[in-house]
């Protein structure tokens, strides 16, 4: 008989993290009858939880029904509590500096899932699965404008390919972009709204597809073709990473020397990017299973067995979403800079006049059409990350150099 240790991580804020353990959990126990029967596979959960994000007590992550803890072997709860501990220990135990631990295991959600691999590496894991609290394991397609809904193998497809894997990565489909659906006007036209989302977007993101999901409402259809055809594809190298999401995502722990941390500018997200260009030699598989981001958590009776046969469109009339905009925005600007600086060193000083001009151009442009000043900081944001560049790129690469430190005693 052969066990494989498998856990299964969630940095989280939101209650509702456990309603999404559930459904993953249900589908589990389903789809485990097809293993084959010299296979046995042992769960471990760890969760690593955000008080401050939605204002939440430690109970609210950790009481959890009976059936759930007895899927798992073990739960690991890490709170601000249990990290301060754990740093203490590493400071002493390995000599480290306060600061250098960190950069590693901050406030962040870099921290918050480097947490959860050391802790995964130290229950000697063999592999470990990531996963969204805002992200379900279904897929939806879109057939002659009506919602098609499949429930997906998460779990089981990613053991089926991780073995020969470092990584192996699956799909998303849902309310995966921030950018809503626009109406172009004398104020804000399509070519200015081009030029503002190609300056601070990243080079996976390209203006056609960003047209095309418009078109859509907002909505990211799965693929009939992967569906219908599931195959694993290994993910190239090219723009200076492989690139990845940080849910949906299996690590092989097998050998822990191999493993990566996540890492993300003060302040800023991007520590699935960030991961990515640092896999040039590591084996990356995309696996044919997808999940649906909620990412405005209006449909969460998704998972009460409520399918709906439209979905509906993400629209800049909506408060919540210009909001949720702007966030992505400042995120964006706050994390191209350095991902600039990685995968582009020659041509960093380029790149950046080129976004400082777009943005010149474009966010009073922005600000105008959505009556909201606060596009205006952009600008400001993004001077203060480029200006720090080589201090966040001293921190990405002593963060991997810690890491090492870590693992190897």
């Amino acid at each position: 008989m052969k066990k494989i240790d498998l856990g299964i991580g969630f940095a989280t804020g939101r209650r509702s993290f456990k309603k999404v353990l559930n459904a993953y959990i249900a589908t589990w126990n389903e789809t485990k009858k097809e293993l084959p029967q010299d296979i046995d596979v042992h769960l471990s959960l760890f969760v690593s939880y955000d008080l401050n994000y939605q204002n939440t007590q430690s109970t609210d992550f950790t009481n959890l029904k009976q059936d759930i803890v007895d899927a798992f072997d073990d739960i690991i709860f890490i709170g601000p509590k249990n990290t301060a501990r754990k740093l203490a220990e590493l400071e002493q135990r390995d000599s480290l500096s306060p600061e250098a631990l960190k950069r590693v295991f901050g406030s962040g959600y870099a921290g918050k899932r480097n947490a959860i691999l050391l802790a995964a590496i130290e229950l000697k894991m063999d592999y470990l699965l990531f996963l969204d609290d805002d992200e379900y394991p279904m897929a939806v397609t879109n057939n002659n404008d009506l919602c098609l809904w499949s429930g997906q193998r998460v779990f089981y497809d990613h053991l089926k390919e991780i073995e020969d894997a470092d990584y192996t990565n699956g799909y998303h489909c849902g309310y995966i972009s921030p950018i809503p659906q626009m109406r172009f006007n004398n104020t804000l036209g399509e070519s200015d709204f081009r030029l503002f989302v190609e300056a601070i977007s990243n080079d996976i993101i390209s203006w056609d597809t960003i047209r095309q999901l418009m078109a859509t409402g907002g909505v990211t259809y799965a693929s009939t073709a992967v569906l219908a055809k599931p195959e694993t594809i290994e993910v190239p190298w090219e723009n200076g990473c492989r690139f990845i999401s940080g849910a949906n995502l299996c690590i092989n722990l097998r050998d822990p020397l191999r493993s990566l941390p996540f890492y993300n500018p003060p302040g800023a997200r991007g520590e699935d990017t960030f991961l990515s260009t640092m896999l040039r030699d590591r084996k990356v598989l995309k696996v044919p299973c997808y999940a649906f981001h909620d990412g405005f958590s209006c449909y969460q009776h998704l998972l009460d067995g409520v399918l709906p046969i439209h979905l509906a469109h993400i629209t800049a009339e909506s408060p919540q979403v210009v909001t949720r905009f702007f966030k992505a925005c400042v995120g964006w600007v706050r994390y191209k800079p350095l991902l600039c600086y990685i995968t582009k060193p020659d041509e960093f000083e380029t790149e950046m006049r080129s976004m400082r001009s777009s943005l010149e151009h474009t966010v009073p442009l922005m600000a105008e059409n959505f009556q909201d000043e606060r596009f205006l900081t952009i600008s400001t944001e993004f001077e203060k990350y480029c200006k720090n560049v080589k201090r966040h790129y001293a921190g990405y690469i002593e963060t991997q150099k810690v890491w090492q430190q870590i693992i190897r005693l």
